[in-house]
């Protein structure tokens, strides 16, 4: 590729990512400073906001070349859609926690089909066994507090998103020395934080109020959901 378009394409990348880091930056300050039970301007930023820095992830792995597969980036942004539309649920003035969850839940069987296109499942057991630890015990402590509505949705969900952190981990692993390191990273990265990010709301929804939750809640989901689209983009061979 000449020089010039690859400095126009890495400006082009830089300005993508102020974009998003500005459009999260509105949904975190709009959730944050809203008034509790009202709809005034700063959840109206925050209903603006929060779909637009998930599109705009979106459009980061939809134009990001070359992909290390077409398969790859065709599940990853499958993924996305599917937690676009949970952002749309769990934003809405009314309680739409289970579609969100179910929502979600069909992204990170998105993720799993795409980690799943170069690596064997469980290609290294120990990193799913250690996910899989880590939701089962998130969820026995917060299951006092748990609506028994949700039992089954819930531990279905963990399931599911413990699974993708595991398999996400276990193939950073396994290709650890290969030309698949850098991106197989990002998407652990990537896996892993939405394992935060989700610990976070669940502890702060069913059990203690977590200070500043918003932050906390949506910084670790944007920067899961953008490590997920770096994850699609090949790593640069250098000569």
């Amino acid at each position: 590729m000449p020089v010039s378009n690859t400095i126009v394409e890495r400006r082009s990348l830089r300005l993508g990512d102020l974009a998003i880091a500005l459009a999260a930056l509105g949904a975190i300050l709009g959730s944050a400073l809203g008034a509790p039970q009202a709809i005034d301007g700063w959840h109206g930023l925050h209903w603006v906001c929060k779909p637009l820095a998930t599109v705009l992830i979106l459009c980061v792995a939809w134009r990001s070349e070359p992909a290390i597969s077409t398969r790859y980036r065709r599940w990853i942004a499958i993924g996305m859609l599917f937690s676009l539309a949970g952002d749309i649920f769990l934003m809405l003035p009314m309680d739409a926690f289970v579609p969100g969850l179910v929502a979600f839940l069909f992204g990170h069987a998105c993720f799993i089909r795409a980690l799943l296109d170069d690596t064997r499942f469980a290609a290294r057991p120990l990193a799913l066994l250690a996910c899989l630890a880590y939701g089962g015990l998130n969820l026995w402590a917060l299951w006092p507090s748990l609506p028994v509505a949700l039992h089954v949705p819930v531990v279905v969900y963990v399931a599911v998103l413990a699974t993708m952190g595991g398999q996400a981990t276990a193939r950073a692993w396994w290709h650890a020395r290969d030309e698949l390191a850098g991106p197989a990273q990002w998407a652990a990265a990537g896996a892993l934080l939405f394992m935060l990010s989700d610990t976070l709301l669940a502890w702060n929804r069913f059990h203690v109020a977590i200070p500043l939750s918003a932050l906390w809640i949506l910084a670790t989901y944007y920067a899961a959901l953008w490590c997920l689209a770096r994850s699609v983009q090949r790593a640069e061979k250098h000569t």
